[in-house]
This record gives C-alpha cells, sequence and structure tokens, in this order.
C-alpha cells in the first residue's frame, strides 16, 4: 500500500497498467491525447506487481487495472475515467493537478 501511494504522488498522473490490457491501453491514449504525460507502471513488468495488483485491490479498484491517480488522488479505473471524460470534468481535474494547462 505504501508503495502504491508513494508513486501514484510523484506525478499529476500516475496509471498502474498491464501490458496485455487493451483497456489499460485505451485509458493510456486518452490522456495522450489529452496532451498528458502520465508516469505509467506496468504492473506485470514489476518484480513488486503482484502487491501492488492486491493494494489497488484493497482501495476499491476492481478490477485492478487500469488503476488511475490525478493529483496524488485515486480517481477510479476505467468505467470512472471515461465517464469523467464524458461529462467534461476530467479535463478539470488534470487542470487542477497541474498535468494540463489550457
Amino acid at each position: 500500500m505504501d508503495r502504491v501511494a508513494k508513486l501514484a504522488s510523484q506525478k499529476a498522473v500516475v496509471i498502474f497498467s498491464k501490458s496485455s490490457c487493451c483497456m489499460c491501453h485505451a485509458i493510456k491514449r486518452l490522456f495522450y491525447e489529452q496532451g498528458v504525460s502520465p508516469a505509467i507502471y506496468e504492473l506485470d513488468e514489476d518484480a513488486r506487481g503482484k502487491e501492488m495488483e492486491w493494494a489497488l485491490t484493497r482501495l476499491g479498484c476492481n478490477p485492478p487495472v487500469p488503476a488511475v491517480f490525478i493529483g496524488g488522488k485515486f480517481v477510479g479505473s476505467a468505467n470512472t475515467i471515461l465517464t469523467l471524460q464524458l461529462n467534461g470534468s476530467l479535463k478539470n481535474l488534470l487542470k487542477n493537478a497541474g498535468a494540463i494547462w489550457l
């Protein structure tokens, strides 16, 4: 849990992902298309990935990836991020976190 919190606070947008997850890929693309350069941690390529996956599940992220943190706070998984994008509030979250300026 501590490692996830530490990593999540190191950049304005942090995504915990798996390289084989198609929804993870879609969420990463969404952020790149917004002009955001997120920190991405591929859990299937990290020696402590299973431990972090378990911590994300304990935070309420089900499924555990993709897990998105904005401004150091857990925002949600793919459904939440897509909902925020569709209702227009994702851009404000990104601005407030300093991930985008426009």
